[in-house]
């Protein structure tokens, strides 16, 4: 069999199959952006607000309390800030690793999915033009072997509802692509929402530092 022969029969199955690929793509990509806009939800958080908090404590020396008041909180910024202050008794560097940890953590977790996102919304459209194609190539098939008066009539139905196919397709795909978008939007900003805490944080943890270091020379003297 060669491959243009196995290819016609390959297209002898239809674009139907296409339309069913493309509602199982479409069943799966609002599945998940419907979890990963809940994940997101229930990791919301106010870094300002928190920040505020944060230095709050660490001028009044209360440290321990703040971990505590915050130990059960899933926010994006409670868990990086967790994560430095369980360190900061290592000093800044290590406190700086440790939330530099936690902020990957978070991202790899937030990302879940979006790449399922990325390809059905680049890749959907030619999907449906795949099943266009394949619907045309048959409907000329049946034109060339029925040319009695009225066939060019139902070939032309055929072809309209090939493009159906193209149609679903880019249906599929625009959704997906303002989804990925958005999440990843989303994410980029409540990302960089820490560098706040991070940085209220390391500016304590330095200057702690720096003040056991010139303590330590004055006692040397």
């Amino acid at each position: 069999m060669s491959l243009t022969e196995a290819l016609n029969r390959f297209t002898e199955l239809g674009a139907e199959w296409v339309l069913w690929l493309l509602l199982c793509l479409s069943v799966i990509s609002i599945a998940i952006m419907v979890e990963r806009a809940i994940a997101l939800y229930k990791r919301r958080g106010d870094a300002a607000a928190l920040a505020k908090l944060l230095q709050a404590h660490l001028d009044e020396g209360r440290v321990d309390e703040l971990l505590a008041a915050i130990r059960d909180r899933r926010s994006i910024e409670a868990v990086v800030l967790r994560a430095g202050l369980a360190r900061r008794h290592e000093g800044p560097a290590a406190a700086e690793e440790a939330m530099q940890a936690a902020q990957v953590a978070q991202r790899q977790e937030l990302d879940r999915y979006l790449a399922f996102l990325g390809t059905v919304g680049s890749n959907a459209p030619f999907i449906g033009l795949a099943g266009t194609v394949i619907g045309i190539m048959q409907a000329f098939r049946n034109l060339g072997g029925n040319l009695q008066a009225g066939a060019s009539s139902t070939v032309m139905s055929a072809i309209a509802e090939a493009l159906v196919a193209t149609l679903i397709g880019l249906l599929v795909a625009v959704p997906a692509v303002i989804a990925f978008n958005y999440f990843q939007r989303r994410i980029k900003v409540r990302i960089n929402d820490t560098q706040v805490i991070v940085h209220t944080l390391l500016g304590y943890l330095k200057a702690r530092s720096a003040a056991k270091t010139a303590a330590a020379a004055d006692s040397k003297d």
